[in-house]
């Protein structure tokens, strides 16, 4: 057996990942398929009986479930918002870390310690904030523009998801951009500085572009999470006002398991949310890559 393995090297790199693949196949795969059928049909996920419905859940979500149509455009909004603020807050804070030489490690720390917490934790935290912290400081101090209703309002409820959702995660990208920017070569930045060279100018042509490969990664995960977006918002607004905050995922949870038990029927839109994800996250990955030079 062990001879064997020797002369055929597929075969021992098999046997070392065949753990893995097959954690992999019973978590992941399975499921995967299976969910795929079930969207094909009207099961309530309780019964052994359902029946074979073909596209008539994927036509229903786009023709008769406005709720559906909502949720999808707002976290639409969201993501737009969210990628676009991760990722700059994400960045001004690598570079703010990387230009503290004597305090970088502590700097570091303190801004990356949100990701630590649970989603959960922090979103619980953030309401004792939103309901009780922030009213108390605009009533004794001056900064009145604090007593807002952040979870009484459709507009300032999305405020709140947004300030949350940057909190928990800019943290993260910014670890990941300050990676990107201490391959930066120093060289490069010396000799633009010689030619009269602007600290804006240096960070345009010369930093930015050699960071291109770090903005693909931080841009995906961004995309990919925040349409995936639920903790956040079942914690922080349950979906309210109303469902004046309810994501694609809120929905689909709604759907299949808190409202109306049409697992068939929340499946459907679970595969529509996974195509949705599929087609901006491969487009994105290849328009960023073209971008990208080699430093």
């Amino acid at each position: 057996m062990y001879r064997a393995l020797i002369k055929r090297p597929w075969m021992s790199l098999l046997a070392f990942a065949a753990p893995a693949l097959v954690f992999y196949a019973i978590f992941l795969l399975v499921p995967t398929i299976g969910g795929i059928y079930y969207s094909f049909t009207d099961w309530n996920g309780l019964y052994r009986h359902y029946n074979f419905v073909g596209f008539a859940n994927y036509i229903e979500s786009f023709t008769d479930d406005s709720r559906f149509i909502y949720s999808l455009f707002y976290t639409l909004k969201y993501v737009l918002a969210i990628v676009i603020l991760q990722n700059v807050i994400g960045l001004s804070l690598a570079l703010l870390v990387e230009s503290r030489m004597r305090t970088k490690s502590l700097f570091r720390t303190l801004f990356f310690l949100p990701n630590m917490f649970s989603v959960y934790i922090s979103t619980l935290m953030w309401t004792f904030i939103f309901s009780t912290v922030f009213p108390q400081l605009a009533e004794k101090t001056v900064l009145h523009i604090l007593d807002q209703p952040w979870l009484g309002s459709s507009s300032m409820a999305f405020v709140s998801i947004l300030l949350v959702s940057v909190w928990q995660g800019a943290g993260y990208l910014m670890v990941i951009y300050i990676a990107a920017l201490q391959g930066v070569p120093r060289d490069l930045q010396e000799a633009a500085t010689i030619d009269g060279a602007t600290t804006f100018r240096k960070f345009l042509h010369i930093t930015l572009p050699m960071i291109m490969p770090a903005i693909t990664i931080c841009v995906f995960l961004t995309l990919n999470g925040s349409f995936k977006i639920f903790e956040v918002v079942y914690a922080l607004t349950g979906g309210g006002p109303g469902y004046s905050t309810e994501v694609i995922a809120f929905n689909i949870y709604q759907e299949g398991f808190a409202r109306d038990l049409r697992y068939g029927y929340a499946t459907a839109k679970a595969m529509i949310l996974f195509l949705i994800i599929l087609v901006i996250t491969v487009t994105q990955v290849s328009v960023l890559k073209k971008r990208e030079v080699e430093a």
